[in-house]
């Protein structure tokens, strides 16, 4: 994705014509909370009540689910959200999607997932976990898979507009900041380098 404008403005630049169109493309950072916290309770008693999961179980499941967002994450950013189609009706929803995150970094209504995005994804996550995984490991892993989502949408949110302190958010922070400000063919991962190190796509920091 060649940078060819950047703007630092908090303001949301608009991208659509038609207003409801233009609302459901902006959401407020606390919003994945009130949606998703919820699923991750139900999901939460359904493995441990209803599956019948030993705590330790349900606790690994978890930690698993955690994990495969964390590959998930790196995943669609470097190749979904990064892939660059020739078509211009194509073109235009990679700037929907992504593109208008690129050119506009700090703006406040864009920098986590709206519902009307993060609904059937995790809709379509579900059903897909139902497909490869046994039953009885659904809910628990899904639990960690969805609060992994909910770190990356909310410490996207924080890199972008909090100071840290601590040098472990700092290094976050200076991971990501590099991806928009040098280099956006690295650096994928948000919430973690981990699959950057892996998969050497990684910055050389000193």
């Amino acid at each position: 994705m060649k940078r060819n404008f950047v703007s630092n403005s908090p303001e949301s630049v608009r991208m659509f014509k038609n207003d409801i169109l233009e609302s459901l493309s902006k959401v407020s950072f606390y919003v994945p909370i009130i949606i998703f916290v919820p699923v991750i309770g139900v999901c939460t008693y359904y493995s441990l009540f209803v599956d019948d999961q030993p705590f330790l179980n349900f606790a690994g499941l978890f930690l698993a689910g955690l994990f495969v967002w964390t590959f998930i994450e790196y995943v669609m950013h470097r190749f979904v959200f990064h892939f660059v189609p020739k078509a211009k009706w194509a073109l235009r929803l990679h700037f929907i999607f992504h593109g208008v995150h690129h050119d506009y970094p700090s703006d406040a209504k864009r920098l986590v997932m709206p519902p009307s995005a993060s609904i059937p994804l995790a809709t379509g996550f579900y059903f897909l976990f139902k497909l490869a995984f046994p039953a009885l490991y659904v809910n628990g892993l899904f639990s960690g898979f969805i609060l992994g989502y909910l770190c990356y949408d909310i410490s996207h949110y924080a890199i972008h507009h909090f100071n840290f302190k601590g040098s472990f958010w700092k290094k976050i922070k200076q991971h990501h900041m590099l991806h928009h400000y040098q280099d956006p063919s690295k650096g994928y991962g948000v919430s973690s380098p981990l699959w950057d190190k892996i998969f050497r796509s990684d910055f050389l920091k000193k």
